[in-house]
């Protein structure tokens, strides 16, 4: 397995540095997906279009909080753009199910007051970052699956597509390679999708630049983490998830406290992406949290009351070193102890995460991620690789 990206990583070096001199009022990171991203395996055009796909959700995020929106708004309209863009695996470029569907879900979490909505196996919405904030915001719930959460979102009057709308080939075809590897059966073509196209070579067709390649290998999600010039914090995230998935299976990403996670309290917001069960099993964004505000209130003098909240929800620092971190970059160091303890399970992938003063970190145990962050006083910045630093 390769070693977790330390916090000294590109992205992370560039932003803390900036943000030692002067706080952002505002500051937004989005990620689309860790995994085996490698130069190799990308053509300059397909590099440039994934750029020019994080670019645009950086610059819709950005486009809410220059005019003093909230960070939910600015996470919801980042995350929406790459539910729109079929590169990415949420949304109209979602993988496909075993049998033949695409099942969305996605969460959002307001770091101000905790209040969360999650969503699971969506089918006609969409955008399911929508859903989920409404169920954050107009049901009593916290996680809606399935028919019910369909009916929901319909009643709320979030705009309903066929499910057609969410095809896309490489995925088909994606799907169907890997049912045959199984020795799987293979479901019919979904009604409403566009024939298929007769130059496709069998069994696997290349794909087309605006879509995703086809022997993509890499946790298809996308997310976003934002604070706002009001010193909220937010997270949202959203997925197709797996391949050819079976038996209704849900990931990391709508379970709160382990794809996604927000409280102002910890000075905290993480999206993560990676292989969902092992995030679901080391409650990735909730510790990433709680490592922080632990770490902090050591900073501040707190260390005794951060003790007791941590024994009070089962939580130790592991042997972490909680002394002394003040001159190195919290988020960081919590975010790589958390990914190197995803990697000594079993599990790939990364996250990114947004402090209380902007400070934004990223960090992952797989060769790429697709991300970007960008701040009042700073130039957004896009990567890609995990060695990879972010042009200005």
């Amino acid at each position: 397995m390769k070693s977790v990206l330390t916090a000294a990583a590109a992205l992370t070096l560039l932003a803390s540095s900036a943000l030692a001199q002067e706080a952002p009022s505002w500051s937004l990171a989005i990620h689309g997906g860790a995994g085996v991203i490698e130069r190799a395996n990308l053509t300059p055009e397909r590099d440039a279009a994934y750029r020019a796909g994080l670019q645009a959700a950086l610059d819709a995020g950005s486009a809410v909080l220059t005019q003093g929106g909230s960070a939910l708004d600015a996470v919801q309209a980042a995350v929406q753009t790459m539910e729109d863009n079929p590169l990415f695996n949420a949304g109209r470029g979602a993988v496909f199910t075993a049998a033949g569907k695409n099942e969305l879900d996605a969460a959002v979490m307001n770091g101000s007051d905790l209040t969360a909505g999650s969503v699971a196996g969506l089918t006609r919405t969409r955008h399911p970052i929508a859903a989920a904030r409404a169920v954050m915001e107009r049901s009593p719930h916290v996680m809606l699956i399935g028919e019910g959460a369909e009916t929901f979102a319909a009643s709320v009057g979030l705009e309903q597509v066929e499910p057609g709308f969410f095809f896309t080939e490489s995925r088909w075809q994606a799907l169907l390679k890997a049912l045959r590897d199984k020795n799987l059966p293979l479901p019919p073509r979904p009604q409403g999708a566009p024939p298929e196209p007769a130059t496709l070579a069998r069994p696997v067709p290349l794909a087309s630049l605006n879509e995703a390649p086809l022997d993509e290998r890499k946790f298809g999600t996308v997310g976003a983490v934002a604070l706002d010039s009001q010193g909220r914090l937010a997270a949202g995230t959203s997925t197709g998830g797996m391949t050819a998935k079976q038996w209704g299976r849900v990931g990391d990403v709508p379970v709160i406290g382990a794809g996604t996670y927000a409280s102002n309290a910890d000075g905290c917001a993480v999206s993560a992406t990676g292989s969902g069960e092992y995030f679901i099993r080391a409650t990735v964004a909730r510790d990433i949290c709680a490592r922080i505000g632990l770490m902090r209130a050591n900073q501040d003098g707190n260390l005794n009351a951060a003790l007791e909240r941590a024994d009070a929800a089962n939580k130790t620092s592991n042997g972490d070193t909680i002394t002394a971190v003040h001159e190195l970059q919290i988020e960081a160091v919590a975010a790589d102890a958390e990914i190197a303890e995803v990697g000594a399970i079993g599990g790939d992938g990364g996250v990114i995460v947004m402090g209380k003063d902007g400070a934004v970190a990223f960090s992952m145990n797989t060769s790429g991620m697709y991300r970007g962050e960008a701040g009042s006083g700073r130039p957004s910045r896009v990567a890609i690789y995990a060695d990879e630093e972010a042009a200005r």
